[in-house]
């Protein structure tokens, strides 16, 4: 399974540590960057290349980080057919999933302070199914694209 990856310069961390994480696992990561530390970045210049590639179907998720993870959220859900679910609990990580089809995954870098819990979201993430039935036709309400 693919899954694209991209965050700011405040979540290369986080961003590394699944990679790492999810390349033992056997998934096939795609990191759109960035690749430092240094405040000299934007998130949209590092969110827009990993959604677009969930949203031609190059990835089946993605995984954006950025400090608050409220920017790196508003900027892949202007993409249509995205939806990005901001993520900092296991529980919203489920929801996500199963209510809301989230084909992306945003990290709130300076509020995610635990490894563990970092890496048992996205797992969370990566292997819960949507519902479907009343959700779907919620879903189908969102997009306003035709």
């Amino acid at each position: 399974m693919k899954i694209a990856i991209g965050s700011d310069h405040t979540g290369v961390y986080h961003k590394n540590l699944i990679i790492e994480y999810l390349n033992n696992k056997g998934y096939n990561m795609i990191d759109f960057g960035s690749y430092s530390s240094e405040r000299k970045v934007d998130y949209p210049d590092f969110i827009h290349p990993t959604v677009n590639s969930v949203e031609n179907e190059e990835s089946l998720y993605g995984i954006i980080i950025c400090g608050s993870g409220n920017g790196a959220a508003m900027t892949a859900n202007k993409h249509p057919n995205i939806r990005a679910a901001l993520v900092w609990k296991k529980e919203i990580a489920s929801l996500a999933r199963k209510h809301n089809d989230a084909n992306i995954l945003s990290l709130p870098a300076r509020f995610l302070n635990k490894e563990r819990d970092v890496l048992e979201i996205v797992d969370i993430f990566l292997n819960t199914d949507f519902q479907g039935g009343r959700h779907k036709k919620r879903i189908e309400k969102i997009s306003i694209y035709k």
